[in-house]
Parts: structure tokens; C-alpha cells; sequence
């Protein structure tokens, strides 16, 4: 059984239909990574996997539940956390704070305080910044905080949008290294993501999302090879 399963999801912003019947599936243990163009329907579809966006047809199957009209904060304690575009985190609080708040959804406290250990091991930097303002880190610090304070709710399947955008390259090679991390050490990721090279040698499998409909969908290696995908999205001619 898939761990998260979508069929035939229709999406609308007002009279404005943003997907199209979009149908996917993340397998346990995956990585797999939505790719498109601006405005292609990436984020809206992680924004409807959340419940932030209610969906006019189709069905969310995550776990073995049917999660469609569930509640952000629901869909959040099921296991299935989302670190947003641009990050959203609490600026005037501390980094510490603002990694408590993710706690809030668990009542383990010893695996809580593993789980913490275990993210600032994974992002250092943020472990030497615990009683600055979150506001005052770069926006690299602040991308490593928001994935530090989304494994910290304990993820069965963590949904990162765009986690290198707008990082200078260097911290593009950080964030996906510690993504490759993650996932070795057992969480599943569905990942969105402009930089489309870096996305197709981190997943296992590819989901390529042009004008809110599914066109390719392949392994990672295969599309990554694909001379369509390498002139569209990996800048090759």
C-alpha cells in the first residue's frame, strides 16, 4: 500500500482551475520529487495534501485513511508535515521557540527530546543559534530551521516546497545533502522543487507537473536522462 496516494484532483481558485485530474503516489521509504515550471501547480498541490486547499473532486489516501477535508492541524498529527515556501518561520521568536512549537503535536517527550538531538545534529549551525531571533538568521539558517522544526513533529512523510530557493549554491549542496540524510535514516519525502538537476539526483522517482496536469512520471535516473526534460528543465540543448 501507498503511503500517500492521490487520484484525479481537481483544483480551483475561484473559476480558475489550477489541477487537472493530478494522480500520483509516494511509496514508503521514497523520495520522489514533483518537478515544473513556475506556476505549473507544484505548490497548490501540496497545499490541498495539507488541507490548506479543499479540492472541487479526487481523494488524499495517506497511511491507509482518506484525508481530504481533514484540517491542516490534523493532517499535521497524522504524520504528514509540510515545510512551506519561504519557509513561514516565527521571526520575533528564538530559534528555540520556534523548534518547542513543533513539539506541541507529541506527548512523547523522550522521543521529542531524541528527535531535537537528532535535527540539530543534522543542521549545527542551528544548534549555535538556539537563543538568537529567528528573523536574524540567513535565509539559508532559516530554510535549515524550518526542516529542523518539521522533523522535530516527527514526519512519516515530510512535503518540503522549494527548500533551495533563493540559497546560494553552497547551501543548495547543504540542504540537499541533509535531505539525502533524512531520508537514509527512514522518512519519506515528497519534494518540490525548481532546481530540477538537484531534484532528479535526489529522488527515487519523478513526477514532471506542466499547466496542473501530470505529463511524465518515471524514475528519477530515467527522466534526468530524457533529452525532453533535459531541454525543458535542465537547461541542455
Amino acid at each position: 500500500m501507498s503511503l500517500l496516494s492521490i487520484n484525479n484532483l481537481e483544483v480551483f481558485y475561484g473559476a480558475i482551475q489550477a489541477l487537472r485530474g493530478i494522480s500520483l503516489r509516494v511509496e514508503p521509504g521514497e523520495v520522489v520529487t514533483l518537478i515544473g515550471a513556475n506556476g505549473a501547480g507544484k505548490t497548490t498541490t501540496l497545499r490541498t495534501i495539507s488541507g490548506l486547499l479543499t479540492p472541487k473532486q479526487g481523494t488524499i489516501e495517506f497511511d491507509g485513511k482518506s484525508i481530504q477535508g481533514w484540517r491542516p492541524h490534523k493532517v499535521v498529527r497524522a504524520g504528514l508535515v509540510q515545510v512551506p515556501e519561504g519557509r513561514e518561520i516565527f521571526a520575533n521568536l528564538t530559534v528555540d521557540e520556534n523548534l518547542q512549537l513543533a513539539s506541541m503535536v507529541r506527548k512523547d517527550r523522550a522521543g521529542i527530546r531524541t528527535d531535537r538531538e537528532r535535527a540539530l545534529k543534522l543542521f549545527p549551525r542551528i544548534s549555535e543559534r538556539l537563543s538568537q531571533p529567528a528573523g536574524t538568521l540567513s535565509g539559508g539558517e532559516q530554510q535549515m530551521l524550518a526542516i529542523a522544526r518539521a522533523l522535530i513533529a516527527k514526519p512519516k512523510l515530510l512535503m518540503l516546497d522549494e527548500p533551495s530557493l533563493g540559497l546560494a549554491p553552497q547551501l543548495v549542496r547543504i540542504i540537499f545533502q541533509v535531505i539525502r540524510e533524512i531520508n537514509r535514516e527512514g522518512t519519506t519525502i515528497l519534494l518540490v522543487e525548481q532546481n530540477a538537476n538537484m531534484a532528479l539526483h535526489v529522488a527515487h522517482r519523478a513526477y514532471v507537473i506542466e499547466v496542473g496536469q501530470i505529463r511524465m512520471e518515471g524514475p528519477a535516473a530515467e527522466l534526468a536522462a530524457s533529452d525532453e526534460i533535459r531541454k525543458a528543465y535542465l537547461g541542455a540543448h
